[in-house]
């Protein structure tokens, strides 16, 4: 197992090299069935309830790394609520089924929780590491987890980075390194993302996502980021069913170029049309030669 130093340090990350990613949310479609959980919910002697969010779905979670190896992808990221609970078991097959893929667990995707919470943050930081816990059975190599909700503010930032020191330690006692995004209001600026990181001084990584910003100053607030990504959450925009927006994909690509980019571009689809594998094709076509 890798030491607590080394789960500080972006050089822990087994593959360092670009190469193409996809994140279940991606397939949210073709799942379908998920899992709810988030801090507060109670669960009947901890086994999470299923719910046909997107129909019942063709493909379960424990045939989709082989299916993502099939098109010639290894590397998968797992949203929280795609994982029926903490089971063992079930834990156990999952686990199984990348190996026999050959296709690496980048990242459990936490996707709920706020500990920037005036009264609901120790509960989360608990519920989140319960999550960490989870994602060491997998043999994740990161999580990602939300830097908070609340407005930025110095009393929100502190807050925020004392949550993530907590979790960074219990994540360090199984080698797995502790991410956060650009995303939700604690983080909704380049200036923030920053001062936190800058104040984790290293003990947290970052995941940018191309979506999540937008506006005049998109590109601008991207590129001040960059160079601090470790993971890349590549989002096209899709005005229409199979009509990728080209011009928008590219340009964000070519910032992390510039920056240096050496992780995982993450395909992230969940545009109008409901043909999801049409949609991660179209993407990874425009991503392919930004990995050599």
């Amino acid at each position: 197992m890798n030491t607590a130093v080394d789960a500080a340090s972006p050089s822990h990350i087994g593959s360092v090299a670009p190469r193409l990613s996809v994140s279940t949310w991606s397939l949210h479609r073709v799942i379908g069935i998920t899992y709810p959980d988030a801090p507060g919910m109670n669960h009947p002697e901890g086994h999470h309830a299923e719910a046909e969010t997107y129909g019942v779905g063709s493909l379960s979670l424990l045939e989709v790394p082989k299916t993502i190896a099939g098109m010639g992808i290894q590397t998968l990221e797992i949203c929280h609520f795609h994982l029926p609970g903490h089971d063992e078991t079930y834990l156990e097959k999952l686990h199984a089924a990348l190996g026999e893929a050959g296709v690496e667990l980048f990242s459990l995707l936490i996707d709920e929780g706020d500990f920037t919470h005036p009264e609901n943050a120790t509960r989360d930081l608990d519920w989140i590491g319960n999550w960490i816990d989870t994602a060491a059975a997998l043999g994740a190599q990161c999580v990602r987890v939300i830097a908070g909700k609340q407005q930025p503010s110095d009393e929100t930032l502190a807050l925020s980075r004392q949550g993530f020191q907590q979790l960074a330690t219990r994540a360090s006692t199984h080698g797995i390194r502790v991410m956060t995004e650009n995303w939700f209001s604690t983080l909704s600026r380049p200036e923030y993302v920053l001062r936190l990181l800058d104040e984790l001084e290293g003990s947290v990584g970052l995941c940018l996502d191309f979506g999540n910003w937008g506006g005049p100053t998109k590109y601008e607030d991207l590129a001040a980021i960059a160079p601090r990504a470790e993971s890349c959450h590549t989002k096209a925009q899709f005005p229409a069913a199979g009509a990728l927006d080209q011009e928008d994909y590219k340009r964000c690509l070519d910032i992390t170029r510039e920056a240096g980019f050496s992780g995982p571009y993450t395909l992230i689809y969940d545009g109008p049309g409901d043909d999801e594998f049409e949609g991660l094709r179209l993407e990874s076509a425009v991503v392919e030669p930004y990995l050599r």
